[in-house]
């Protein structure tokens, strides 16, 4: 009777060997059913002295930035309401890249064409309105065609990996496109997250299915969506995104009382899912924290959240017209990260893409659809680009050939590693690249405001970068040996 349950027990203890280890750093993952609050922020430490760091260095490092701009920054400008918003508004687009990058990144595969792809959805956003809904007109006929059976193939190959949103969404973008729609800014924002999940389907296509290396697919696709932005604006060219609903994605605020209303949503939501949680595990005697640290923690994010909520609805306008209100970033980035840590955390897909970044074979032992996992990250990574395209073209207004290009890519990339997630797959959370993303904010911003040519913008962010990476490396290390 015991010959047929060994392969059962096999694939549990290929799963377990593939599963990620608990991030300390986030989460005082402790059995604290015998163990006192004191023990248990011990063990947090413990965690820390053997590498579990999380985002706890991107924190340190955010909140030493703050403090030096504030100091530096003579003329009060940098810890100003109205710069903070600001700075909110011009990190976002990237950020939410960068939320998207977690996903591959995760599973141990880079996309280096998220920026050009987030370019390319921006491109035929904006091509859209400003040929007045007629795309055939805008785009040429040959061009037009091709790109109507590059979307065909996407459904295709959606369809091959049985990723059923990418093949639903990919025909929802050529539905738009061949039936035709007159000019409304919300089907045009939806046109662009589809033609993100096309361009994913296919880069998840090469790299899970036909096998290339994630580095060279998308380096090559990096330069082949640049070459159709180009043929969509044309060299110089410029397409100016005139339409009040799409400029204030990135420019616009909620009311005073909206603001409030999404304070208590978010605080609210925040505070009940982790009480919740905390109140089920002890009933049913699973590792639970401590409950004085769960409140602990509920407390500082409540106050947190109505400190800032209650500085941005001030007025913070330098002249005459009034400003006031949260930005319309922060409930999409809220909304974003909810969605993302969600699947990451509470559903068997984002288990599995942790099984498959931690031992891809372990992974595939354990009955994992490792191919299926490996494409699914890329077309939600290219969705999260083009929704971060439609934020940083709201910012700018307009769509020039150049959109994701330059250091779109870099910094997004960056944003993720310098929160916490490891480039060697396996370890890593969407508020990582949140947290990345304020930290590059923060530098770019605060070095342009004390007038620091582009040169040492770029040389600082590439030694942030290069920090967070030695400090992922070091503290792999040292898990490594505390394992042994």
């Amino acid at each position: 009777m015991s010959a047929p349950e060994k392969p059962d027990l096999e694939k549990r203890s290929a799963a377990e060997r593939a599963a990620p280890a608990s991030s300390r750093a986030a989460d005082f993952g402790i059995d604290t059913t015998a163990r006192t609050t004191g023990q248990a922020v011990a063990g947090y430490l413990r965690g820390l002295r053997t590498g579990e760091l999380g985002a706890l260095p991107a924190l340190l490092g955010l909140l030493a930035l703050l403090i030096l701009f504030s100091a530096l920054d003579s003329t009060g400008t940098f810890p100003s309401l109205l710069n903070i918003a600001n700075l909110l508004q011009q990190g976002a687009g990237r950020t939410i890249i960068a939320m998207g990058l977690v996903f591959v990144l995760l599973t141990g595969e880079i996309d280096l064409a998220a920026g050009t792809a987030s370019g390319l959805a921006a491109a035929v956003m904006a091509l859209h309105l400003v040929s007045g809904g007629n795309l055939l007109g805008g785009m040429g006929t040959t061009v037009f065609v091709l790109f109507m059976l590059v979307i065909v193939l996407a459904i295709v190959l959606a369809l091959l990996l049985r990723i059923w949103a990418g093949a639903a969404l990919s025909a929802v973008a050529l539905g738009l496109m061949v039936i035709g729609f007159p000019p409304n800014p919300w089907l045009q924002m939806l046109l662009a997250v589809c033609v993100g999940v096309v361009i994913g389907c296919i880069t998840g296509f090469l790299v899970a299915k036909v096998g290339m290396p994630s580095f060279v697919v998308t380096l090559a696709l990096f330069i082949a969506w640049q070459g159709i932005i180009l043929a969509l604006i044309g060299d110089g060219g410029t397409l100016g995104l005139r339409d009040p609903v799409i400029n204030a994605v990135a420019n616009g605020n909620l009311s005073t009382v909206g603001s409030w209303v999404l304070f208590v949503v978010a605080a609210g939501g925040y505070a009940a899912v982790l009480l919740n949680r905390q109140v089920s595990r002890r009933r049913l005697g699973l590792v639970a924290q401590p409950t004085g640290l769960v409140l602990i923690k509920v407390g500082a994010v409540v106050l947190l959240g109505a400190v800032a909520t209650f500085l941005l609805t001030l007025d913070r306008s330098p002249g005459q017209l009034p400003i006031m209100g949260v930005p319309y970033v922060v409930p999409i980035v809220l909304a974003l990260l909810v969605v993302g840590t969600f699947v990451l955390d509470r559903t068997r897909f984002g288990r599995h893409v942790y099984a498959v970044g931690g031992n891809r074979e372990a992974a595939r032992r354990a009955g994992i659809d490792v191919v299926r996992i490996r494409a699914s990250v890329f077309v939600i990574a290219s969705a999260f680009a083009a929704i971060g395209a439609i934020v940083y073209s709201s910012k700018v207004g307009s769509v020039s050939p150049g959109a994701g290009g330059g250091n779109t890519l870099l910094f997004a990339v960056g944003a993720a590693v310098i929160g916490g997630t490891s480039l060697f797959g396996g370890r890593g959370r969407i508020s990582n690249a949140v947290i990345g993303g304020a930290v590059l904010a923060t530098v770019e911003n605060g070095l342009g405001l004390l007038r620091q040519p582009a040169a040492v913008v770029f040389v600082v962010t590439g030694l942030v970068l290069l920090l967070a990476a030695s400090v992922d490396v070091l503290s792999r290390r040292r898990s490594a040996v505390a394992g042994r």
